[in-house]
């Protein structure tokens, strides 16, 4: 096993830069960037938990700012790394890891958002590549991103499940028009993107035609642990901010808020410690079901946490920073109002899988209980009612 502390702290010592971007570069080459990746694609081979120990000797370095490329780094390098030809990997994932490139999601649509196996965007063959149409929503940083990973229909005559291929959409690409979504935040961190006609070369194309649900579930899996599963010291993220008021501020205290105080705290510290769970596991092989667990803990507690908080505060809570219409880049739990942090809320339950369909895979997948009737994974997509 290569000794990853001698060799970062050997990098950090020769390389000597006033250029973020060339630094960036320079450590992905050198193995650095995801040591767990092969070597050449900014790896070293090594075990996944050997990261910390890069990160720790770098610390202080130029970052690629993780949360602004969340969704390169935790869902489409991981399905690239799998799926992807060699040529597709050398060619994104340098600029990826960057974040030179931004990259976006375009799975979810609006008749096949629960239910992203009966989406109905098309793509068909034109010559050496594809024709791509249809509507996909829900899309964060659609309007800044150059790449998207983009699920799509190519065999309607198939189960819905089989007639899906996957692929890499050029956002730059004529044909691709993104729309704002205004949220309850004020924001539009979201977005509609409409593909009409859009040509896609044979070459963006990842994994076998009519494998697209293959590919997309190892997107899927990356995605819910990337959301949820996020390392966090013992009291940190929004049980943090929570606790901070309640010992700054004995107003707000209650015997009543003081049990929901306690149930939280202690629903927190179980979701911390099943996340470095899930991490660990991570580290020896791709994310299971067990994401799925993290991801739904997740969402119900910060929906929780940030109800309390806003009852605490009272009238002040009520305080929202600022309505004004932009087009948000960060979800930023902890650096923005309380107001911001319960409106924001209201979406972990829908993003990332809703939480209706995790307690599906969780019951189906990780407690093995009877799965539900379906009469609609048989029969041919264009059969299907609509």
């Amino acid at each position: 096993m290569p000794d990853v502390r001698a060799l970062a702290r050997a990098f950090r010592s020769s390389t000597a830069t006033d250029d973020p971007q060339a630094f960036l570069r320079a450590r992905f080459d050198a193995g650095l960037a995801w040591v767990h990746y092969p070597e050449g694609l900014g790896g070293l081979g090594a075990p996944r938990d050997q990261q910390a120990i890069v990160d720790e000797e770098l610390a202080g370095t130029p970052s690629n700012d993780p949360r602004r490329i969340g969704i390169g780094l935790g869902m489409a390098a991981p399905t690239l790394l799998k799926h992807g030809t060699p040529a597709q990997r050398e060619r994104f994932l340098r600029p990826l890891w960057t974040g030179e490139e931004l990259w976006c999601q375009l799975f979810s649509e609006p008749g096949a958002g629960s239910d992203l196996a009966g989406l109905a965007t098309r793509a068909v063959r034109d010559g050496d590549g594809w024709r791509i149409t249809g509507q996909k929503v829900w899309t964060s940083l659609a309007h800044r991103a150059r790449w998207a990973i983009l699920l799509a229909r190519t065999d309607p005559g198939l189960p819905k499940h089989r007639g899906l291929t996957y692929f890499v959409c050029d956002m730059t690409a004529p044909g691709v028009e993104v729309r704002p979504l205004r949220q309850l935040t004020g924001e539009a961190e979201f977005n509609e993107v409409f593909l009409t006609d859009v040509f896609l070369p044979d070459d963006l194309r990842l994994g076998e035609v009519g494998e697209g649900w293959s590919v997309a579930r190892t997107t899927l899996m990356n995605e819910r642990v990337s959301i949820g599963g996020g390392a966090l010291p013992r009291g940190g993220g929004l049980i943090g901010i929570l606790t901070d008021l309640w010992k700054s501020d004995p107003g707000v205290r209650s015997a009543a808020a003081q049990d929901e105080m306690i149930r939280l705290w202690v629903a927190a510290e179980a979701a911390r410690l099943t996340g470095a769970r899930v991490r660990q596991q991570l580290a020896a092989g791709e994310p299971g079901p067990e994401g799925s667990a993290v991801k739904l803990a997740f969402a119900e507690l910060a929906q929780r946490i940030t109800g309390l908080e806003l009852e605490l505060r009272g009238a002040d809570g009520l305080r929202h920073d600022d309505w004004t219409m932009r087009r948000g880049e960060l979800v930023d739990f902890e650096g923005r109002s309380p107001t911001y942090r319960w409106l924001r809320a209201k979406g972990t339950s829908i993003e990332g899988g809703t939480s209706e369909i995790l307690h599906n895979i969780i019951a189906e997948r990780v407690l093995g209980l009877p799965a539900e009737p379906r009469t609609d994974t048989t029969v041919p997509w264009r059969e299907l009612p609509r």
